[in-house]
């Protein structure tokens, strides 16, 4: 199978095609500069991943590295599926102005990039999942073994690689009109030095030295990012090749429980691509969403509002029909 493209809908609506008009695709590519950026955050996390192993192996991993990496695990990651993709990607719930501004800052915690450039490249995502315009769909190059091993590259993490830039004008238009955001978008450096030097600060004034703080940074800095890092990207890749898909949905997305725990639910990928705006992903008994139950206990505070729960109706008119 390779990718086909199919007809485009309304702008601006998550989880539907952007209407073909006056608005290209792509922003003007990045610069050599810029590409350079890219590739150094999405490389450099990932050595360190690999130099993690010995690293633990004795000496440089203690339990102030491991509470700190807990931490911002979980502000980057639930900023990022929270804020990032169930609110701004596809409006799941309404919130208020100074939640829609730490969602947005949190998710930029996780430096996957800034707000306006992920919303824009998943509403495309799913403006043509696993189609012509999907940017990182593991069946770009095929069925083969070895079509599938470059896809799986690709939708890993090679698609960010590129220097295409998903044009937000036509992806995000609701978010580029929100001054808000616009400034939260512009100051992304800053979250990404607070990111890594938070805990590397909090590590050295709780150890009282410098070495606590080298390996607050290492550990609660560049290691957490890069396992946020490739579990979100994991979801791009493993979610759209293998699991199981209980519902009906127009790709290959699927379910994989064994990230439900570390993607706070996003795993539950199949339900996601079969009801794109619902709060809730994990909706079958025991599958655990943590991302939802953050959404509950915010809905209980009265900090958001008008949430999109799953209903029986709606996951009857999706459920794929096992007789």
């Amino acid at each position: 199978m390779t990718l086909t493209s199919e007809p485009s809908t309304r702008p601006g609506v998550a989880g539907a095609e952007p209407a073909r008009g006056p608005k290209p695709m792509f922003d003007e590519p990045r610069s050599r500069v810029g590409q350079i950026v890219v590739f150094a955050f999405v490389i450099i996390p990932t050595l360190a991943l690999i130099a993690a192993v010995p690293f633990a192996w004795g000496w440089g991993l203690g339990w102030v590295d491991v509470a700190l990496a807990l931490v911002f695990y979980y502000i980057g990651g639930l900023g990022v599926t929270v804020g990032y993709h169930r609110y701004f990607t596809h409006g799941s719930f309404k919130a208020k102005r100074w939640v829609r501004v730490m969602l947005a800052i949190a998710g930029s915690s996780a430096v996957q990039g800034p707000i306006l450039h992920w919303v824009a490249d998943h509403r495309r995502h799913h403006a043509f999942s696993d189609k012509e315009g999907d940017p990182h769909s593991p069946w770009l190059y095929g069925t083969s073994p070895w079509a599938l091993t470059k896809g799986f590259w690709h939708a890993h993490m090679g698609w960010m690689l590129r220097r295409d830039v998903t044009n937000a004008e036509r992806f995000a238009p609701d978010l580029l009109a929100d001054k808000d955001i616009r400034r939260v978008d512009k100051l992304f450096v800053l979250w990404i030095v607070l990111s890594l030097g938070l805990p590397a600060l909090l590590g050295g004034l709780i150890t009282w030295s410098l070495w606590g703080a080298v390996t607050a940074f290492f550990w609660a800095g560049v290691v957490r990012i890069a396992v946020l890092h490739h579990v979100t990207w994991s979801v791009n890749s493993v979610c759209h090749m293998i699991g199981e898909r209980p519902f009906k949905s127009k790709d290959k997305a699927a379910n994989f429980w064994p990230l439900a725990i570390l993607s706070f639910g996003e795993s539950w990928h199949n339900l996601h691509h079969a009801d794109p705006t619902s709060a809730r992903h994990g909706v079958k008994r025991g599958q655990i969403d943590t991302s939802a139950r953050v959404i509950w206990i915010f809905e209980k505070f009265g900090w958001v509002w008008n949430v999109r729960w799953p209903t029986e109706a709606r996951l009857a008119r999706i459920t794929v029909d096992q007789h």
